[in-house]
């Protein structure tokens, strides 16, 4: 009888469930019961459109049309021409049954108006900025015909040689799943529809692509499952949490198994785990990549990367090639394929794609959209908050009517200004420091300029930087002579205008060509070339604000020593120059702080401040001493932390306070301390928050960051700022990878960066 009630129980419930089928769930049943398998393998297959260069293979235009036409092609990627994508979007709905495309684009900061770098952007610690700044995108993008980003990139990176460092929200998983909830935001609104102006994200890349071995792309990872649930996956799961419609996943291996082809990735921890119902595509030709990784030829690799979770070939052809014949042979089965289809198909209904299959081809909103006036002030509003000032002996701020000497490769270079992986037409337009600076003071015939250096002494090796592309993939194209003028020349040049002038700014740093995919440095050091100006300018004894421009942390021992000045502006986007100029003379007070530490020397990586104690741990700037867990030559600590950033003004930290110094498991705590701002400028402060388990069964980082508010603060002022702390900030993976808040005493620290902390004790019961 007990069997039967209950029989009779779940077959109500399964009723129930048939009666309260979606909408969409009904629409995309009928379309696959109507589709043959071809076609639906068709829809897993994603190609770059013709000429564009995203991985080795290039893609030629009748091959796209011929493969649409026969139903091998579920989307297209690699331009925002909306007459193109109209017509080929047409071509789409007169094939098999009419299904729509959905078209991708690289859209990583900002569309046709370029943003700040993620990693700048990060260093704003402005959530809503962030969210603001991606809307922005959003809406341009969406005017040009794309309703799917491959963005936002949330890889923590703990290793400034990886090229791809700029394209995050640096080394901290906390921070950087406040990131990624903002990015996806800004992407795909909050409400869950989406329309006209709101796009599809795509997270990437999914899974611990930062952590690659010795920073090199591509590269192996070598991690545990402990240690990568606390201290990497975060900003993915925030992701999910935030309804993030797609993933892409990324090249490397985890445990031994790419991870486009990784069940543990894919489906246990993103789909089981975390809750995520979108599609996964790979990263441009993962697929065919398996094979170099030695797990099988591409049938073997197609079969396993479909079975994993994966949903979506992008540009390899490997599912459209092989799986009728892996299905043929009992390799992956119909449900394998149908469940993959479902996900792309529900995808392109969700964008709203099988009701205006044209809904984001209005031509007439590039005029109305994109590039304009109000988007630019935006972008240059933004890189306002993307500036830190890592050195500052009184030089800054500049005077307006002072005599400057703006010096450096940088200094003119408006493509420079927009960054790495800016698919932007208007990119070169980007205001340049000089005329930024020209545009700021009061007598522009006040500001002299020299180019001053090369960017490299060796030759050969600028032309593999600023050449790379053309010689990969067009090695035919003639490229501009390099070193044309001598150095010498250069340089004198530029010291003859620093000694007639007041104070130098020095432009100098890394071209876009040094950050982004395939661009990993062992030497992170400022370019050679560049530093023997520095150094022929030190020698004028004329004051150096050193304007950096760079996608990743670099090493400044000698430039912190000698320069009067550094303003470390990465690559600051369409309105570099005038944000630039707007800090450098005081008219915005500098409130940026550091997302990743800058290590002394290239020996010190990977660096990153929540790191583990030894058990023989040595004090972060203690001198060397024998048997302990220190360098010989230099200190371990970074020469700037994590959180790191100056200001115009100064704050004063009180002593941190609790409501309580005991907590229960299900209880919580205020934290509160007070901020003066002690100087004679209105400013910005980001005060930190920062936790250590001081005992636990698992070893736990010597600090956590846990909260942080950017405050507001008048010259004067004192501002009392208030965190609550509850089980689930004190919550970690132990060794049985369960989510666990321990008993015991914990440090609770608050402070303006990661090293200059106040702390008090709290006793968890």
């Amino acid at each position: 009888m007990k069997k039967t009630i209950l029989a009779a129980a779940s077959t109500i419930l399964l009723l129930a469930g048939c009666a309260q089928k979606s909408e969409m769930d009904k629409f995309v049943d009928d379309l696959l019961s109507k589709m043959t398998i071809e076609e639906k393998i068709g829809q897993l297959n994603l190609h770059a459109a013709a000429g564009f260069i995203s991985a080795l293979k290039v893609t030629e235009e009748d091959e796209n049309v011929k493969m649409l036409r026969a139903g091998q092609l579920g989307g297209l990627y690699g331009t925002s021409d909306v007459s193109y994508l109209t017509d080929i979007q047409k071509v789409a709905l007169e094939s098999g049954h009419g299904i729509p495309l959905i078209f991708g684009l690289d859209v990583i900061h900002g569309h046709e108006t370029v943003m700040p770098i993620p990693l700048a952007m990060s260093t704003s610690w402005n959530m809503q900025l962030i969210e603001d700044a991606t809307r922005i995108a959003a809406k341009e993008a969406s005017a040009q015909g794309i309703n799917w980003v491959f963005s936002p990139m949330v890889d923590i990176a703990r290793d400034a040689r990886w090229g791809r460092i700029a394209e995050g929200g640096g080394e901290d998983p906390y921070l950087g799943g406040e990131i990624a909830k903002a990015y996806v935001y800004g992407y795909q609104g909050r409400d869950g529809e989406y329309s006209d102006n709101d796009v599809l994200a795509c997270v990437k890349h999914y899974a611990l692509y930062g952590a690659a071995e010795a920073g090199r792309d591509y590269n192996t990872v070598n991690l545990g499952r402990q240690e990568i649930l606390n201290g990497y996956m975060n900003p993915y799961k925030a992701a999910a949490q935030a309804g993030a419609g797609s993933y892409m996943s990324s090249f490397n291996e985890f445990e031994g198994i790419p991870a486009t082809m990784n069940s543990y990735l894919m489906d246990d921890l993103l789909r089981k785990s975390w809750g995520f119902d979108g599609f996964i595509v790979s990263d441009a030709t993962a697929v065919m990549e398996e094979v170099a990784h030695g797990i099988g030829d591409l049938q073997e690799v197609s079969a396993r990367s479909l079975k994993a979770g994966l949903d979506m070939d992008m540009n390899s052809d490997g599912f459209v090639g092989t799986l009728k014949k892996s299905l043929d042979e009992g390799k992956v089965s119909k449900a394998d394929i149908d469940r993959a289809c479902r996900r792309i198909l529900e995808a392109k209904y969700k964008l709203g794609l099988f009701e205006d299959p044209f809904k984001y081809l209005k031509p007439e909103r590039n005029s109305t959209d994109v590039y304009t006036k109000e988007n630019r002030d935006f972008s240059r509003k933004v890189a306002q908050e993307c500036q830190v000032l890592l050195k500052n002996d009184g030089v800054l701020p500049l005077k307006k009517n002072a005599k400057i000497a703006v010096v450096g490769p940088l200094a003119n270079d408006g493509s420079s200004m927009a960054g790495t992986w800016t698919m932007s037409s208007h990119a070169a337009e980007s205001v340049t420091i000089l005329q930024g600076i020209k545009d700021a003071v009061t007598n522009p015939a006040n500001v002299s300029y020299a180019e001053g250096s090369w960017l490299f002494l060796d030759k050969e090796l600028e032309e593999n930087v600023k050449y790379g592309m053309i010689k990969t993939f067009m090695p035919d194209v003639p490229t501009p002579p390099l070193h044309t003028v001598p150095l010498e020349r250069l340089i004198s040049e530029a010291v003859s205008k620093a000694r007639a002038a007041d104070v130098v700014v020095a432009c100098v740093g890394e071209i876009p060509a040094m950050n982004g995919e395939g661009s990993s440095r062992a030497d992170i050091s400022i370019p050679d070339a560049e530093v023997e100006l520095l150094k022929a300018l030190k020698a004028t004894g004329k004051p150096i604000v050193l304007v950096l421009t760079t996608g990743r942390p670099l090493t400044l021992v000698w430039e912190d020593e000698n320069m009067n000045a550094i303003l470390n502006t990465w690559s600051e986007g369409s309105e570099a120059g005038h944000a630039i100029a707007d800090v450098l003379f005081g008219d915005v007070n500098p409130s940026a702080k550091l997302t990743t530490s800058f290590p002394r020397m290239v020996g010190q990586l990977p660096l990153y401040y929540n790191h583990k104690n030894t058990g023989r741990p040595h004090p972060d700037y203690a001198p060397y001493k024998k048997f302990t867990s220190c360098y010989i030559d230099v200190v371990n600590a970074p020469l700037y932390p994590f959180g790191y950033g100056l200001s115009y003004t100064t704050f004063e930290y009180g002593e941190p306070k609790l409501s309580a110094s005991e907590m229960s498991l299900d209880g919580n705590v205020k934290v509160s301390v007070d901020v003066k701002n002690t100087g004679s400028m209105d400013g910005k402060e980001i005060v930190q928050l920062y936790i250590h388990d001081i005992y636990a069964t698992s070893t736990r980082p010597v600090k956590e960051l846990k909260g942080f508010q950017k405050v507001d603060i008048k010259a004067g002022e004192t501002k009392t700022v208030e965190f609550t702390l509850t089980s689930e900030d004190l919550s970690y993976y132990n060794h049985d990878l369960q989510w666990v808040c321990e008993s015991g005493d914990f440090e609770i620290m608050v402070g303006p960066n990661s090293r200059d902390t106040k702390a008090v004790t709290l006793t968890v019961k």
